[in-house]
């Protein structure tokens, strides 16, 4: 507009230069308490509506409480993955970002049938392991209160504490070992030799990247069980060291110098850090996009400039070794991330049925008092073909989300054959001294029907070069 052209000029010629500077400290101080009052006009609002109920409601109330369920609310309605965090759900996600909690060291499961936490696995040099405690004790009780008819996230919250205290638990170990078994429709109750242990709560540390099968000192057995050459890694979460256990165990894998393939399980695996995912991805990739993504934008003419691609570094390992990666429905977040990237590079071959189809970023925002944190999604990514990967409460099945197998190696055991090969991967992970009834029968290609679609995978990216001949004296009974 020409007037205010003008009047600017003509101002600043007639008008001191130290007037014309005040002038704009003014002009701008206005703005700024302009603007500090429109913006704390909603937080008047509500300290006014928080003061109303606290002295008018008919019964006393909690002010903090209120404050959380306000909060609560609040952060749901943005979106399903925001919220703010406190109590016992930030411990836990603490814990397993950073890979390490204050603990005993004890992996638990439920006795359905007497309600009693039952050990599936001690960890490896924890404070349970040092002192005896082994797969299947039963977990009576804890600083003399029983265990019975107790949700195991409390059990596990009261193992759980600073580092240094004393605990004491009480220890039913079955007296005979082919009597007892975490199958709960089996009514044995064997006898039982009673203890009470004493733990110092130690630093443990979890491991997010795990084998084929632990090996007597408890480590990990990297090669797959009657397929030689193959490696199999599962990765459980993405935290802080999960790029470097990784690392290792590939390490390990290519010293045995007979490497025909490899097998990246990320099946149940609910995502973490997004930084670990591309450090993964990273160690088998020299060159491309790893993931897109793509912060907050004001308009449509905003997404081409706010959408960030990382990319991959020279230095892949087993560089000509064929992948395969196995999913499923609860692959997700992070997991869906090395999927999507190592399919897009044609990297690897992807195995299994459609992932979960979480493709948000949440970033972990600690609040001034230090009471709690926010959970809120500030970003998205998208697979290195810009495609999206998550799931909007709308889409359905046709549409596009999540990580699809490749054509051909679709998946999808039931529910029956799921829970089979779960409680027989919990007796394969199972460390220490196991008794004779918590032992894993059966190869991993027979037991497993996703497992045993991967390999005829590897198969054909090597070939078509056989597995090995399958020893019916090592496969499962009929009833298994």
């Amino acid at each position: 507009m020409a007037w205010p052209q003008f009047a600017g000029a003509t101002y600043i010629q007639v008008v001191p230069k130290r007037n014309f500077i005040l002038f704009v400290v003014v002009c701008l101080s206005c703005l700024a308490a302009y603007a500090a009052r429109e913006q704390a006009a909603p937080g008047r609002r509500f300290g006014e509506v928080l003061s109303i109920v606290e002295s008018s409601y008919f019964e006393r109330i909690d002010r903090d409480h209120l404050f959380d369920a306000a909060v609560d609310a609040a952060l749901g309605n943005l979106d399903e993955h925001s919220a703010y965090i406190r109590g016992d759900v930030r411990a836990d996600l603490e814990a397993a970002l950073d890979q390490k909690f204050g603990g005993v060291g004890l992996e638990l499961s439920i006795d359905e049938r007497l309600g009693i936490p039952v050990v599936a696995s001690p960890v490896v040099g924890s404070p349970a392991w040092r002192a005896g405690v082994g797969v299947g004790d039963r977990l009576e009780a804890i600083d003399d209160e029983p265990t019975a008819g107790t949700p195991l996230r409390e059990i596990v919250a009261r193992l759980r504490g600073p580092v240094g205290e004393k605990v004491v638990i009480r220890v039913a170990t079955p007296v005979a070992e082919a009597a007892a078994t975490l199958d709960p429709g089996v009514d044995a109750r064997p006898e039982v030799e009673r203890r009470d242990v004493g733990l110092v709560r130690e630093m443990i540390e979890t491991q997010s990247v795990l084998g084929d099968r632990r090996t007597p000192s408890g480590g990990w057995e990297w090669m797959l069980e009657g397929v030689p050459g193959v490696g199999f890694v599962r990765i459980v979460s993405f935290g802080e060291r999960t790029a470097a256990e990784l690392a290792a165990a590939i390490d390990e894998i290519a010293a045995t110098g007979q490497v025909r393939g490899l097998v990246i399980d990320v099946r149940g695996n609910p995502g973490g850090l997004l930084a670990a995912a591309v450090d993964v991805c990273d160690l088998f990739l020299d060159e491309g996009v790893i993931v897109h993504t793509r912060s907050r934008r004001f308009n449509d003419a905003d997404a081409a400039a706010t959408l960030d691609a990382r990319r991959a570094t020279v230095g892949a390992k087993l560089s000509t070794v064929p992948i395969v990666v196995l999913i499923d429905g609860l692959t997700a977040s992070a997991a869906e991330i090395v999927a999507a990237c190592l399919q897009d590079a044609g990297r690897a071959r992807v195995v299994g049925n459609r992932t979960f189809g979480k493709g948000t970023v949440q970033s972990i925002i600690p609040l001034s008092d230090d009471r709690g944190l926010l959970k809120l999604t500030t970003s998205e990514y998208l697979r290195p073909n810009r495609a999206a990967i998550h799931r909007h409460s709308s889409d359905g099945d046709d549409a596009a989300w999540g990580v699809s197998p490749d054509a051909g190696y679709e998946v999808s055991p039931t529910a029956e054959v799921i829970a089979r090969v779960a409680s027989w991967r919990r007796l394969r992970d199972a460390a220490g001294k196991v008794p004779a009834a918590f032992v894993a029968r059966g190869l991993p290609r027979d037991v497993d029907p996703i497992l045993a679609r991967g390999l005829e995978a590897l198969a054909v990216n090597l070939g078509g070069e056989e597995e090995t001949p399958r020893d019916d004296d090592d496969s499962p009974a009929a009833g298994q």
